[in-house]
């Protein structure tokens, strides 16, 4: 079995985070372990508060998972500050694991803020250079490029910015945009432009899409694909996790991640025996 490993905050209200990446590993075939960089105190309306884990608790967790178990790739998550960044970073250059998908969270889903303002030069310098895949939404690559995008050619000069600053494959979300009626994304390997395009589902629940999605590409290139076909599956995974996402909670309700399974159901005792 495949292993992927999160490095995230945790949400205590399991729609985001690294609940949501757990869910999203398991639902994939492969097998998910966690490194818990923040815990956040938030539901489907809310953040009350935010903890941050010490910078060595950080680097533990890490070390225990890469020192005991060989990791098929990592999801890294929130990052709320500099300290933490700093501490998450040096262990994956230490570990150098070949796939890396990290989605630089800003902003939960009813807009309130999960990095530090203050720590976007620190993002820039020292966290987006190890990504293989970078997956920011529109507010998130407008905040790292310094670019307004207003439709799809500023999607791809975003990207283009972005991929300067030294990932290798940047993946720009689309499902921000006021404009278009699918939710299109841009893909840049530095060279070329790929886009994804799925219908844009009438839904508030859309708490953890971003999480979901990351989580998903980094399940499907441990698992063996290469970056285009990893997306293009994600984006499968996750427009049906957001159709059928579930009116949980007073607010932006959660996706379904297990859709499938609970479709089909699981398999009894005695069935195809």
């Amino acid at each position: 079995m495949k292993k992927v490993l999160s490095i995230a905050g945790s949400d205590c209200s399991g729609g985001a985070g690294i609940q949501a990446d757990l869910k999203t590993f398991s639902a994939h075939g492969v097998f998910g372990m966690s490194a818990v960089v923040s815990v956040v105190a938030e539901n489907t309306s809310r953040v009350i508060g935010i903890q941050d884990v010490l910078p060595d608790m950080i680097e533990k967790q890490i070390d225990a998972v890469f020192e005991d178990i060989e990791v098929d790739a990592v999801k890294v998550g929130m990052l709320s500050g500099p300290s933490c960044m700093k501490a998450v970073a040096g262990k994956l250059r230490q570990y150098a694991p070949v796939n890396v998908v990290i989605d630089p969270v800003m902003y939960a889903k009813n807009g309130c803020p999960l990095m530090n303002p203050d720590a976007i030069d620190e993002l820039i310098g020292t966290v987006i250079p190890l990504a293989l895949v970078l997956t920011p939404n529109i507010p998130e690559a407008e905040k790292i490029s310094g670019l307004t995008i207003d439709d799809i050619d500023g999607m791809k000069e975003a990207a283009r910015q972005i991929h300067v600053m030294g990932c290798r494959y940047v993946l720009v979300k689309g499902g921000h945009a006021k404009y278009g009626q699918t939710a299109l994304d841009v893909l840049f390997d530095g060279k070329e432009f790929q886009y994804f395009e799925a219908p844009r589902v009438d839904t508030k629940n859309t708490h953890g899409t971003g999480c979901t999605y990351s989580s998903a590409i980094a399940a499907n290139l441990a698992l063996g694909l290469g970056v285009k076909e990893a997306v293009a599956e994600a984006k499968e995974y996750v427009t049906t996790a957001i159709k059928h996402s579930l009116s949980i909670g007073k607010g932006h309700g959660p996706t379904h991640h297990f859709y499938d399974l609970y479709k089909n159901g699981l398999k009894r005792k005695g069935e195809g025996e």
